[in-house]
């Protein structure tokens, strides 16, 4: 009988920790494109998760990849810079759950894995299995870079400036209106000419506008800092930026102690699209060295990138 994308998707999450387990016996250093390519190959993709998404990505290979955000919760996984790490735990879980089913009801219900079960070694004679051929893992690279082509195509330093200039202009007649836009709310008391005035010097201005998600957050282990019931949380408000649409940014302010902090960008309240370092889909976290105090965070969604000061 077929298995379901939900029961596939957690025999790949499983095979991860394997290939993972495989690579520390192995003495080799597996990036994440690696881990994720040995994994699909391992449990193929059903007629259903092979469909492409727009990109040329397989619908199972983003569920995949989302899913992962629930090994690094439970604290199995860490994704660096340098690729992906199994930790002890996610060693031990490998053992403690063998199977798909406790597998998936141990990472569903957040389970410890026992005090008594031993971190695996290495059978004797121990070879790395491969199954996935070099190609697999090349879409990963490609929607990377895909993610960033639409930077050459943002002028943003001349757009900022024309913004700027043109916002000066207008300031004292159009004050709540400028006001109401960038909270994305229509004005307490607007006059019927104060729409026109506004449109005319946004069209002089000739701001590029983006199709925007419905809500950016900045998920990582600093959320509760800000309030929220748990890191790794993009569900929750306090973690959620707000859309400046003059420079369209997405902006978060937070005064924060000084620390080292990771974090991700994840869209509409879920680990479903998220965006690391570089701007590549699902990638490492974006890292953040900081001195203590107050601390801005940029997200341009027509980019990818973000900015830190």
């Amino acid at each position: 009988m077929a298995k379901s994308t939900a029961e596939n998707t957690f025999l790949r999450l499983k095979t991860v920790l394997d290939v993972l387990t495989e690579g520390v016996w192995s003495g080799d250093a597996l990036n994440a494109g690696q881990v994720l390519a040995e994994a699909t190959a391992r449990v193929p993709f059903n007629e259903h998760e092979a469909e492409l998404l727009s990109g040329g990505i397989p619908r199972g290979h983003k569920t995949l990849t989302s899913a992962t955000a629930k090994l690094v919760k439970a604290g199995w996984l860490v994704k660096g810079r340098s690729g992906w790490t199994i930790t002890d735990e996610g060693m031990r879980a490998t053992v403690a759950f063998p199977d798909a089913v406790s597998f998936a009801t141990a990472l569903d219900a957040g389970a410890p894995v026992p005090a008594e079960v031993q971190v695996p070694t290495a059978p004797e004679g121990f070879v790395r299995r491969t199954t996935a051929v070099p190609e697999t893992a090349a879409p990963a690279a490609v929607a990377a870079d895909a993610k960033k082509a639409p930077a050459k195509k943002t002028p943003a330093k001349k757009a900022a400036a024309a913004v700027g200039k043109a916002a000066k202009v207008i300031e004292d007649a159009v004050e709540p209106v400028v006001k109401a836009v960038r909270t994305r709310k229509a004005p307490a008391k607007a006059t019927e000419t104060a729409v026109p005035v506004a449109a005319e010097p946004f069209e002089d201005a000739d701001v590029e506008t983006h199709p925007q998600p419905e809500a950016v957050a900045v998920a990582g282990d600093f959320n509760t800092i800000l309030g929220a019931p748990e890191n790794w949380a993009p569900q929750y408000d306090e973690a959620q930026m707000e859309f400046d649409f003059l420079d369209q940014l997405w902006k978060k302010n937070a005064d924060l102690p000084a620390g080292f902090y990771t974090f991700k960008i994840a869209l509409n309240r879920s680990w479903e699209e998220n965006y690391g370092a570089f701007g590549a889909f699902d990638g490492p976290n974006h890292e953040l060295h900081h001195a203590g105090g107050p601390v801005t965070i940029r997200y341009n969604h027509s980019t990818r990138d973000i900015t830190i000061n």
